[in-house]
């Protein structure tokens, strides 16, 4: 692992809503935004410039750079809390929605836990989510089962990092709701044979 390509804390989002936009944004390079992700800008924004504090025997320090090169991981925390008392320590991530249908948050969240973990040799026992839509903060337990399911997402983002080749487009609802749907263009790119094509003209050469 020390000699793959650390993977982003934010790949495994990406990732998860789509392969294709992950390869755009992490291998590619390529990022556009729209209000969506703007607002989700402005708000980490401004939670990760606050200043550290102490409050209630509560240490809180925002925006905690975090890599973990066992893991294959790196990135940022929006806030660290640390409670002096029992000595543990939560990450706490801040979305600007509101709670998904699926685990890609809590695996997003279990992600940073394990950095904190590798990196301070320290068991992180939970964190929380803090949702703008709905104003509340949900505390997710870090079980075995989110431990497994985010190694193994982790897995995956990895072997297209390695692999190093943009998949193909998979239009579907997530489409709308994507800032790269013009440069990603799924509907003419799933339809491109240009590829099949060229192949096509040099078997024909060389007959």
């Amino acid at each position: 692992m020390l000699e793959a390509r650390l993977v982003n804390i934010s790949a495994l989002q990406h990732f998860a809503f789509c392969q294709r936009q992950c390869a755009l944004i992490h291998l590619e390079q390529v990022w556009q935004e729209n209000y969506l992700t703007a607002h989700g800008r402005q708000l980490h924004e401004r939670v990760d410039n606050g200043e550290p504090e102490t409050r209630k025997g509560v240490r809180f320090e925002r925006g905690v750079v975090v890599s973990a090169p066992q893991l294959g991981l790196t990135g940022k925390l929006d806030l660290l809390e640390h409670h002096k008392a029992s000595n543990q320590f939560i990450p706490v991530e801040y979305k600007r929605g509101k709670p998904k249908t699926n685990d890609i948050d809590q695996v997003q969240l279990c992600a940073q836990a394990l950095c904190i973990e590798e990196m301070l040799n320290v068991e992180v026992k939970q964190g929380a989510l803090w949702y703008w839509q709905t104003r509340k903060r949900i505390e997710i337990e870090f079980d075995q089962s989110l431990r497994a399911q985010t190694h193994a997402l982790i897995t995956q983002v990895q072997k297209l990092f390695k692999l190093g080749k943009t998949p193909s487009p998979t239009t579907g609802k997530h489409c709308k709701a994507c800032s790269l749907i013009d440069i990603c263009q799924p509907n003419l790119t799933e339809h491109d044979g240009s590829n099949r094509y060229i192949a096509e003209l040099f078997n024909m050469e060389a007959e």
